[in-house]
């Protein structure tokens, strides 16, 4: 495994990081494919074996059983010392007022609960899972640096947002002298790449470390066009975001594959290559439902791809509309 700084920090992450939106009780979630905690334990142990010392869910995972999962997982696999734990907030969590958003009352409620469920005094990284328009900007960072100050965050990200939006944030925490974030976790694969226009030359100037969800997009990238899985099938989500620009993209997942068979890789390898070249990239996020994900993951460390192979990727790329941001 290989470690790189998150951002302009001295954090040490792994080169990926264990997303788990994949782990929690189905019942709970609007994903029907979600694994219960037997079947997510040796995933995320498997993980620890491979060096992976980054971990990521959010409270609204599976409405907090990804966070009780994870949380008793890396208790029993883990050093919690040597462990990047980073949870998010913004996604409803109870019905009626101030159950979802990013306001004061909301970030000090829900990140003592996020703790409770995680089995841990602090997290490493809180982030904003959204924008929240019906909240001051200004209350929402204050809220934060008060939580970086009293210790149960030590650093602060954010997600899935407009690039003005990102830079409002940080301009507002820089005139305010508030903690500034460090990461933005945002929608990046080879199949969406609206980030590259905005927000990843932003991420640059800032020196802001960028860990991509969806980095293989749903598994769209890894699989022949005409295979399902039970996710492709039930996934309304993933359809919403790709399922438009189906067309010009299957043309790119067929270049992800003639490449993967001339160097004789899997897909994976050629899929997370491309994204790992990119200077702003520090930890793509991957959502594993089998152990064989992450050692499929780990193995495009060793890919390195031509400036011709990436040109070859990126050639037959069209406009997307933007999704994720809400």
């Amino acid at each position: 495994m290989e470690y790189v700084k998150l951002g302009n920090t001295g954090l040490d992450v792994s080169r990926f990081s264990l997303g788990c939106m994949s782990f929690g009780i189905a019942e709970r979630w609007i994903h029907q494919w979600v694994l219960n905690e037997e079947q997510s334990r040796p995933i995320i142990k498997r993980a620890i074996e491979l060096g992976i010392n980054f971990f990521d869910t959010a409270n609204v995972y599976s409405a907090g059983t990804s966070e009780e999962i994870l949380g008793r997982a890396l208790k029993d696999y883990a050093n919690r010392d040597e462990i990047v734990l980073s949870t998010k907030i913004h996604g409803l969590m109870h019905e009626g007022p101030n159950g979802s958003g990013l306001s004061r009352k909301a970030i000090m409620s829900e990140i003592d609960k996020s703790l409770k469920r995680l089995g841990t005094d602090y997290v490493d990284l809180y982030i904003i899972h959204r924008w929240d328009y019906h909240t001051p900007i200004e209350e929402t960072m204050e809220a934060l640096h008060d939580l970086v100050k009293a210790g149960k965050t030590r650093y602060i990200g954010a997600s899935a947002m407009h690039a003005w939006q990102f830079q409002k944030a940080l301009f507002t925490a820089e005139k305010n002298g508030w903690t500034k974030f460090i990461s933005m976790q945002n929608h990046l694969n080879l199949i969406y790449r609206e980030e590259e226009r905005e927000m990843l030359p932003l991420c640059k100037d800032e020196q802001i470390g960028v860990t991509p969800y969806s980095p293989l997009a749903s598994g769209r990238l890894i699989r022949d066009w005409s295979e399902t899985t039970q996710r492709s099938a039930t996934d309304h989500i993933q359809k919403s975001k790709y399922d438009e620009f189906a067309n010009s993209d299957r043309l790119i997942v067929e270049r992800v594959a003639a490449l993967a068979e001339h160097h004789e890789v899997p897909r994976i390898h050629i899929a997370l290559a491309w994204l790992l070249q990119k200077e702003t990239v520090t930890a793509p996020i991957i959502g594993a439902t089998k152990s064989a994900h992450l050692e499929s993951a780990v193995g495009a460390l060793s890919v390195k791809l031509t400036e011709e192979e990436i040109k070859s990727l990126e050639e037959l790329y069209v406009p997307h509309k933007i999704v994720g941001h809400s």
